[in-house]
């Protein structure tokens, strides 16, 4: 019964939160204000809470869905002759995150799948989400993930308004199509539990979100679904508890971990801005765009942020600059866990099985 009234006053707590956060402007504000919430009790409380796993999975899988809803197959019609340059970027993002992490890894003693999966330039809900079946600890994910985003909400506005001769108020974005919330319901409830089901007869790295989020994508992008997509509020629930079972995961000793590895942490964010900087370069000389357009592109996550840059004239191709984006976090969430598998066995003669993360330094 107490625990019941406990997650009845983090659940209040969250939604207080996730209000003053969605104010700030910061992405996925129910995820980040979970898991500061999660984080707070886990620190001033001796009473551990854990979600049952059944929601944990749900909550897990309509994450991925809400991922995959975001896929819009008219959007990548806009790149037309352009899919090489684009294609040569994205691949180079990630191959510039993995080094990122690898060299993390290597300086701050952090395990590689924590190190590599904290600095996966893109999906970072996706990627918290999954840091458990690869063994990585996802406390540690989950931070160095949302410090990359903010840094990268904070700096490319700024040098986009400063650097690259961008202006505000622009055009607006499109209103996305609304077919009803019984409609929604079904698409998110269906795209769940056939993912789910997908999940227990595949298993594949970090299935019960990648899987949800392909047959979202599918539904989505074939148009089978019209105008659906995941309401709102299921949403917001779903990663709500994502960032709690997280949050409550925090030890102190994960915190005074995070506090020593974050100048390593700062330094390989600002290294991967810069490097993700020069492969717009790269963009501009393969596709003709502005730079303006492809810096915007090309920044290591950010989605929403860069975005609402793009539509209010930080760029002369917003729909350029979506259907990159949209690609790069598609290919970093279904890319990263299985070349973080095939990293961690050409290290080990053979991948880790899924489980907790093992983290000796940091008690679980």
């Amino acid at each position: 019964m107490r625990n019941a009234v406990r997650w009845v006053a983090l659940a209040i707590a969250t939604a207080l939160v996730t209000v003053a956060v969605g104010a700030v402007g910061l992405p996925s504000p129910a995820l980040f204000a979970a898991l500061l919430v999660g984080l707070v009790y886990a620190l001033r409380s001796d009473v551990t809470l854990v979600p049952a796993p059944t929601v944990a999975a749900g909550a897990q899988a309509m994450v991925g869905v809400a991922m995959g809803a975001s896929f819009d197959a008219e959007s990548l019609t806009e790149l037309g002759g352009r899919w090489l340059g684009v294609a040569v970027v994205v691949l180079g993002t990630l191959a510039v995150s993995l080094l990122a992490g690898l060299v993390l890894a290597a300086v701050t003693g952090v395990d590689r799948p924590t190190a590599l999966l904290g600095l996966v330039a893109g999906g970072a809900s996706g990627i918290v989400s999954m840091a458990d079946e690869l063994r990585a600890d996802a406390r540690l994910v989950a931070f160095m993930q949302y410090a990359r985003v903010l840094v990268v909400v904070l700096v490319a506005p700024i040098v986009v308004a400063l650097f690259l001769g961008g202006s505000h108020g622009g055009r607006a974005g499109a209103e996305a199509g609304d077919a009803g919330l019984a409609a929604d319901l079904a698409y998110a409830g269906g795209a769940c539990a056939g993912g789910l089901a997908l999940a227990r007869l595949l298993p594949i790295p970090a299935g019960t979100v990648l899987l949800p989020m392909i047959v979202a994508a599918v539904l989505s992008g074939t148009g089978l679904t019209g105008d659906a997509a995941v309401p709102a509020l299921v949403q917001d629930v779903a990663f709500a508890l994502v960032g709690l079972q997280v949050g409550l995961r925090f030890t102190p000793a994960t915190v005074r971990l995070a506090r020593r590895i974050l100048p390593a942490v700062v330094a390989s964010i600002a290294a991967l801005i810069a490097a993700c900087a020069g492969l717009a370069v790269v963009l501009v000389a393969m596709t003709g765009v502005t730079y303006a357009d492809a810096y915007l592109a090309t920044t290591p996550g950010g989605l929403y942020a860069v975005l609402a840059t793009a539509l209010d004239g930080g760029g002369t191709d917003p729909a350029f600059v979506l259907a990159v984006q949209a690609l790069r976090l598609l290919i970093m969430v279904l890319a990263a866990p299985l070349l973080v598998r095939l990293l961690l066995r050409t290290r080990h003669g053979r991948a880790p099985e899924p489980g907790p993360a093992e983290t000796a330094s940091y008690p679980p």
